[in-house]
């Protein structure tokens, strides 16, 4: 393809070269320059690219893509300045991969919390009614049963625009992404359209460093996305969605359990058997229909009902929608394993004291007759989040069994004690196991009846981080490798 194929949707100066050329790959990574390719220069919050504009073209790059000046004097390589590299890598991904999105329909889910379980009821839904869906968030990339892990919750837009290429190629009709606030602040989202785009809530998250200096910041980041796709579905049970589309170009559609919502949640209740956690609720509204869903906690429903909104615009039965949201799986979030007993076993992602009360509340709600929480904490992290996340178990759980995650340099003995520290000032009852496997036999031997056990954690990780090195450690394979020695 040329150069100029690539700009086509950009505003760009020619510094020098020419935009006729040939180019092979576009590359931001000048350690992944490969000869003929287009060589995008992004800024940082630590690296900067323009600094590496000359050892690209020395690699064999073709083309050099700036905002800022260079030392890119008498290069054989065309020079290009846009007034932002971001921007332009994501037009110019798009281009490159033959503009993918406008094959598929695409979903954008932005909020504060519920992306990644709201990605995948939709995908639950949209598979159950027979369109095949990948997905792009937290678990990474999904196409089929294939699963490609990321770096980020919204990956650089490069990335973004080869797996939709990919889902295309494989089938997919649709896709579902999660759209981050930081991932849209960085313009990773650029490049297309979004068929649709879901606000779920909003709430303080991500604030200092290098993401988002202020609240308002992170609110303006993630309202962007409603000028990013045609259709809008917001949450009007959040103040916030307001401002979500206070100047959107989208149109508006409204969910909730307010009467005022288009399409609503009414008549909600928890559902509880051994093995199974879930809620009921009866849709009203634009649509009218009874539903279950298979994840535990009344924030369930906001979740579910985004998925019914957008799901609903898409062709697919009310049978898919019942089916899909029945019996829908999370890895890692709230995600119920089965196990022979008459209690629940559940692996969760929740590892700081804000995830953890917010689990452990919600499963006090189902009023287990014990809820043992097993947990440990990360080293190489401020000691403080132990104290909190022991005080936290200690005082919402019956029993504590503390043991270890993720260590990494630091002794897993240290991190017990001071998570016991925090177990201590609640009162809690606990026990302390250092080797995680031993602990979940534990909980495993001695849950009974009616009992809750939650795995907190490692949820969807399948790694363990340890003395520097991380080895395969998938908490599903730990509790059936248990089961076959019971």
């Amino acid at each position: 393809m040329t150069l100029d194929k690539l700009l086509e949707k950009l505003t760009y100066t020619v510094v020098s070269g020419n935009v006729q050329t040939q180019i092979t790959d576009v590359i931001y990574d000048s350690r992944k320059v490969v000869p003929g390719c287009a060589f995008v220069c992004l800024v940082g919050s630590a690296v900067n690219g323009h600094k590496f504009a000359s050892a690209a073209v020395a690699a064999g790059a073709a083309a050099v893509i700036t905002s800022e000046d260079t030392e890119l004097d008498n290069t054989a390589a065309a020079v290009i300045r846009v007034q932002d590299t971001r921007v332009a890598l994501a037009y110019m991904s798009a281009a490159y991969f033959g503009n993918p999105a406008e094959e598929l329909t695409t979903i954008g889910i932005t909020g504060t919390k519920g992306k990644t379980t709201t990605t995948a009821l939709i995908r639950s839904i949209l598979e159950h009614g027979g369109i095949k869906t990948g997905t792009i968030g937290t678990l990474g990339i999904i196409i089929g049963d294939k699963l490609i892990k990321t770096a980020n919750t919204t990956p650089e837009s490069y990335e973004i625009q080869r797996a939709l290429r990919e889902m295309v190629n494989e089938g997919c009709r649709c896709c579902v992404m999660e759209a981050s606030s930081l991932g849209i602040k960085w313009h990773r989202t650029d490049g297309f359209v979004f068929d649709y785009g879901i606000f779920t809530n909003f709430s303080h998250d991500h604030i200092g460093g290098v993401e988002h200096p202020t609240m308002e910041d992170y609110m303006s980041c993630k309202a962007q996305l409603f000028r990013q796709c045609r259709e809008g579905i917001f949450n009007i049970d959040d103040p916030a969605w307001k401002n979500m589309c206070e100047n959107c170009t989208c149109t508006v559609e409204t969910y909730g359990c307010s009467e005022n919502a288009q399409l609503r949640a009414e008549n909600a209740a928890l559902l509880s058997r051994p093995g199974y956690l879930g809620v009921h609720f009866d849709v009203s509204g634009v649509l009218n229909m009874p539903v279950d869903v298979a994840i535990p906690g009344m924030f369930t429903v906001h979740n579910a009902l985004a998925a019914i909104a957008v799901c609903r615009h898409l062709n697919v039965s009310r049978e898919a929608i019942c089916d899909g949201l029945k019996n829908v799986l999370v890895k890692g979030r709230v995600e119920i394993v089965k196990v022979p007993g008459e209690y629940t076993l559940i692996i969760d992602y929740a590892h700081n004291a804000v995830s953890m009360e917010n689990i452990l509340s919600t499963l006090r709600e189902y009023n287990p007759a014990r809820l043992i929480t097993l947990f440990g904490a990360g080293g190489n992290r401020p000691r403080d989040r132990r104290f909190e996340m022991g005080e936290i178990s200690g005082r919402l759980s019956d029993l504590s069994v503390v043991t270890e995650d993720n260590s990494r340099f630091e002794d897993v003995n240290d991190i017990i004690a001071d998570i016991v520290v925090g177990v201590r000032k609640s009162g809690g009852n606990y026990v302390t196991i250092p080797d995680r496997t031993d602990a979940i036999r534990y909980c495993m031997e001695n849950a009974g009846a009616g009992d809750i056990v939650v795995l907190a954690g490692k949820g969807h990780e399948d790694y363990m981080d340890k003395n520097g090195k991380k080895t395969h450690y998938d908490e599903r394979d730990v509790i059936q490798s248990i089961i076959q020695t019971m």
